[in-house]
């Protein structure tokens, strides 16, 4: 097969100009679900599918399928699935999703240049509403398509504004009528940007991803009482903000203790702070925080799950102020299957690709696609590992090798 790079690349930087924002550095886009913008790069891709004679369908929370079936392919059987997804952070960059997705779709182009004959048909996925950036709930299509959360849920989420998912995919046509059930799929790939440093410190072109880490999100709320920053002494006060600042300490310490003892490719981080008033002469009356818990290892989650909750029922004892913690997120490590992985270290090997076997600490679709198919992920290197950024690169070869290393595993899986 020959993968077309010069294509590849100008699919991913016509789809790079939709959306796309005045970065001072860099190439950097927002396309948000139901947007003018996302509306745009899904008919782009629509068109793109059928230009290469797939057959397309559109799922009910706005999940686009490409279908190819070519002659030597058991039209029955359960075909072989790739993809990724077109939406954005905001101010977000070029290649995370769209490469995954484009990618798909030149492995089947190659296929289809190199006269190959799968015996299954090949499918080409972009699942909507990946990053969460609207409706703040990342892996949204995939999560309907592998099951785990209802249709009626999804299309029922409202953004900031009050609009319901189901209302912005109404607005730009792409609320469709089929049903994408991902446990029907015989295997399932992704390919991504790796968002980190380690291919470019090894110097291999690809990374065969074995494992996508777990993730658990707790919400602490700490409650004190908001009073003048002047007037009330300090043994008087109930402090909320000062509780919480022990928190974060705590979950820190949790955080580096389970490093050290238990997984070393553990993390725990309090990012997200709301304070009330949140006046600078006020003392802190109530503060809401968002725990981020992530690892392969799903014991040395719980770990530091379990410390941060120790440390917010020591607070509510010690000091006057009451706390409430709920873990109300907990995504387990996802295992990659063995065939797909071998799959791709087969194809990067026929291809002259350096590869090396890794885990991601970020979450994509394929963990929700894992739970109920085979699956597996190829990562490309990322430039300093910079992403969610205008900043964000992988060079135009690396994609291109990355895109063969796909293609021929696609090939391997559908039998061609």
């Amino acid at each position: 097969m020959n993968v077309d790079g010069e294509r590849l690349q100008a699919d991913l930087e016509a789809n790079g100009e939709i959306g796309s924002i005045d970065a001072e550095e860099g190439r950097g886009r927002t396309v948000l679900t139901g947007t003018e913008a996302d509306r745009r790069a899904r008919e782009r891709l629509v068109d793109r599918l059928e230009d290469a004679g797939m057959e397309v369908r559109v799922d009910a929370v706005g999940n686009i399928v490409g279908r190819w079936t070519p002659e030597s392919a058991d039209p029955d059987a359960a075909p072989v699935a790739a993809g990724s997804h077109l939406d954005s952070v905001p101010w977000g960059g070029i290649f995370d999703g769209p490469l995954g997705v484009y990618a798909a779709l030149e492995a089947v182009r190659a296929m289809q240049d190199a006269n190959l004959a799968p015996e299954r048909p090949i499918e080409v996925v972009s699942f909507t509403e990946e990053e969460g950036g609207r409706f703040d709930v990342g892996l949204l299509g995939s999560s309907v398509a592998a099951g785990t959360r209802p249709r009626t849920d999804a299309l029922a989420l409202t953004d900031s504004d009050g609009t319901t998912v189901d209302e912005a995919l109404s607005s730009i046509d792409f609320r469709g009528e089929d049903v994408l059930d991902a446990s029907e799929w015989d295997a399932w790939l992704e390919l991504h940007i790796e968002q980190d440093t380690r291919l470019e410190r090894a110097g291999r072109q690809v990374g065969v991803v074995d494992a996508i880490a777990g993730i658990a999100n707790c919400r602490v709320e700490v409650e004190g009482e908001a009073n003048h920053a002047g007037a009330t002494p300090m043994g008087e006060r109930q402090d909320a903000l000062a509780a919480a600042a022990e928190l974060v300490l705590d979950v820190e310490a949790a955080a580096t203790e389970v490093v050290a003892e238990e997984s070393e490719t553990a993390v725990g981080t309090v990012g997200k702070l709301d304070v009330t008033p949140n006046a600078k002469n006020v003392v802190p009356g109530a503060v809401r925080t968002i725990l981020d818990v992530r690892d392969v290892d799903y014991d040395a989650m719980c770990s530091i799950v379990e410390a941060a909750r120790e440390s917010a029922e020591r607070l509510a004892e010690e000091r006057p102020v009451r706390t409430e913690f709920d873990r109300y997120r907990d995504q387990r490590p996802s295992v990659m299957s063995d065939r797909c992985v071998t799959a791709l270290n087969e194809a990067a090997d026929d291809a002259g690709v350096s590869r090396t076997e890794l885990y991601s600490s970020a979450l994509h679709d394929t963990a929700n696609v894992a739970e109920v198919t085979d699956a597996a992920m190829l990562f490309a290197p990322s430039r300093d590992g910079i992403s969610h950024n205008p900043l964000e690169w992988s060079d135009w070869g690396d994609c291109t090798s990355a895109t063969r290393t796909l293609a021929g595993a696609m090939a391997t899986l559908a039998g061609a």
